[in-house]
């Protein structure tokens, strides 16, 4: 009991000192509000980022695979010479997979147009063109707010139909509460509007195309009006929950479509199995390197506080040596000296790392384009983590060094 009440007077006697020195106070704790604010800054923005293109990933698909005629490359020497060479990927192949595939839970064939202008009388707008088979809405989500989804005998007969995305209703259809049924254009082809998805803002990284200005039509219609020249697809299977790894699909995808185009045992593949996840990794690491260097960059700034909260530290010491010889005359112990400038120290430190998590705080307020800026409590506890843990290595010294002085000594010093 009697530590407990020792311990808690030392905090009143750090806190105090701390009062009655604002202005040095305030200069010493500059260090380590910048270390933090720069350490936290870019841990935030890292954060923010890394998220948000993550979600990006995550609309192209969950458990999924793409077979592909180009792999996605991500770092390392990318042997274009080698898959140019390869065939593109195609409906037939598409078709031998759909039929023969046992491990999938969907199996679609979709390609994208971009930039087509679509029309209705004197309005239009430029939209991103999507032809897909009929199970795109079990590969990706496809949020419909008026109208529905396609039926199968809908996408079988290639007929004139689509989805379109909220922009585009309220490019088309400024003055129509419900544009299902209506009709537009694509590439002068008329088209009814079978549904509108939900609007989802503009985002940072839309990588499979922001659904709001997406049009998604029937495949067979899709080739019909914009692949006379270029056959070419993107097949999407999503795996089974049982299947970890999804290794037994990869390994049945490979199997069939070595088997369809021939190919030997000796050879290699001839198409690419893409992943979304890999993607995923990737950014990962980059965003490692990134964190990495804000810890250098913050870490100097945090250096440069710790050695002036240290200074400080000393410089108390020295002014309190005849109040640290009274109170050890009047029988303080040790501990009791050592954790009144030992808390002090750490009181310096935690303030200026709340005031640099506070800054990153109304950081989080600026508009940086469509990018949402967070500060997570993992942040937040990190900061006051390496605050503490500065204030505990800047002001040791100095505390340990109060702590064994002779009384008698002190009591002298002037």
């Amino acid at each position: 009991m009697q530590f407990i009440r020792q311990t808690y007077e030392s905090l009143i006697f750090a806190f105090q000192a701390l009062r009655s020195n604002l202005l040095r106070t305030t200069l010493s704790l500059l260090g380590v509000t910048v270390g933090i604010f720069a350490i936290i800054g870019v841990f935030t923005i890292v954060d923010s980022l890394e998220r948000n293109i993550k979600e990006s990933l995550s609309e192209i698909g969950d458990r999924v695979v793409y077979v592909q005629k180009w792999p996605w490359a991500f770092g390392g020497e990318f042997q274009w010479w080698k898959y140019f060479q390869w065939p593109e990927t195609n409906y037939s192949d598409y078709r031998y997979l759909a039929d023969r595939v046992e491990g999938a839970e969907a199996i679609v064939a979709m390609d994208f147009k971009g930039r087509q202008t679509v029309k209705n009388g004197s309005n239009s707008i430029d939209a991103l063109i999507q032809g897909v088979t009929f199970e795109y809405n079990i590969v990706s989500e496809v949020a419909i707010e008026q109208g529905r989804y396609f039926m199968p005998q809908e996408i079988d007969k290639g007929r004139k139909i689509a989805i379109i995305g909220a922009d585009i209703a309220e490019a088309l259809f400024p003055n129509i509460p419900d544009p299902a049924g209506q009709l537009f254009k694509i590439n002068g082809l008329r088209y009814t509007v079978l549904g509108v998805q939900k609007k989802k803002g503009k985002g940072l990284f839309d990588i499979a195309g922001n659904p709001d200005t997406k049009v998604i039509i029937p495949y067979a219609s899709f080739a019909q009006t914009f692949q006379s020249s270029d056959p070419s697809v993107d097949i999407v299977v999503k795996g089974r929950p049982d299947d970890t790894g999804l290794v037994e699909l990869e390994a049945e995808i490979t199997g069939l479509l070595r088997t369809k185009r021939g190919i030997k045992p000796s050879k290699t593949s001839n198409f690419s199995i893409n992943r979304p996840e890999a993607a995923a990794k990737a950014v990962s690491g980059l965003f490692g390197v990134i964190t990495l260097a804000g810890w250098v960059i913050g870490s100097f700034s945090i250096l440069v506080g710790g050695f002036g909260i240290a200074n400080i530290m000393f410089v108390s010491v020295k002014e309190r040596t005849n109040l640290i010889g009274i109170q050890k005359s009047l029988g303080a112990k040790n501990y009791f000296i050592l954790f009144q400038f030992l808390f002090e120290a750490i009181f310096l430190s935690l303030i200026g790392g709340l005031v640099g998590i506070f800054l990153v705080y109304l950081l989080s307020f600026a508009k940086l384009g469509s990018l949402d800026i967070v500060l997570s409590s993992n942040n937040i506890t990190l900061g006051l983590g390496v605050a503490s843990i500065i204030g505990v290595i800047s002001g040791i010294v100095p505390a340990y060094n109060a702590s064994r002085m002779d009384p008698v000594e002190a009591i002298r010093a002037k």
